[in-house]
């Protein structure tokens, strides 16, 4: 297997060159930035890419807008992109480039060197392999974004009053709705988002965060 890495950080990118020597694979360029990743790839056409998520210069989505690139450039070439946080827009984009031989892997994982390589050789073969992280998280956005759906349009108002710390009657005010019907709202709001009484937690507060959260995106 052919490998070009991409990885700004001097001491991970040799490290991690080193391990995959040592597993009897050919590491043919290992470089810091992405213009020299696409470079690489042109140059050596590499079985597989793996590339840091946050590269220069602003250390954002290079490494992820330099997968997209070389992977519209070069059709089914295999990448894996490492990352050392979950960031599920990173891994959405990274989809988006097609279906086959794609890898999203937390840098954690690098150092369990079973995973990392069977992550590797999988990816390489033309597989999906997705961070069980990260697949976590997406599904868990999914279902919170299915349960606001379910919301009518009176409800995401009294929600959004919510989010902004409004009590009842001052929700009821704004509306020009009783306080019986606010609560009501709450109720049904409450019963839509799946958030049953708790003593651990106040739903408010958390169907409040779960507005939020969906606003934020």
């Amino acid at each position: 297997m052919r490998i070009v890495i991409a990885e700004d950080d001097a001491l991970l990118r040799e490290g991690m060159a080193a391990l995959l020597r040592g597993e009897g694979l050919e590491i043919v360029a290992a470089v810091g930035e992405p213009d020299a990743l696409v470079e690489a790839v042109i140059r050596h056409e590499p079985d597989i890419a793996v590339i840091d998520v946050r590269m220069p210069p602003t250390h954002t989505d290079e490494g992820i807008r330099a997968a997209v690139r070389i992977r519209n450039a070069h059709p089914g070439l295999p990448v894996l992109v490492l990352s050392a946080y979950v960031e599920r827009s990173f891994a959405t984009e990274l989809m988006e480039s097609g279906t086959s031989g794609i890898g999203y892997l937390l840098k954690e994982r690098v150092g369990r060197v079973d995973r990392f390589l069977d992550t590797l050789h999988r990816v390489a073969a033309g597989e999906v392999a997705i961070d069980p992280e990260v697949v976590a998280q997406l599904f868990a956005r999914k279902h919170a974004d299915d349960a606001l759906n379910r919301l009518s349009r009176r409800e995401r108002d009294v929600l959004a009053l919510m989010a902004e710390g409004l009590g009842n009657t001052a929700i009821a005010e704004r509306l020009t709705v009783t306080e019986g019907a606010v609560h009501k709202h709450i109720r049904n709001i409450f019963g839509k988002l799946g958030l049953a009484p708790d003593d651990r937690s106040d739903r408010r507060v958390a169907a409040v965060l779960r507005h939020l959260n969906a606003a934020g995106r």
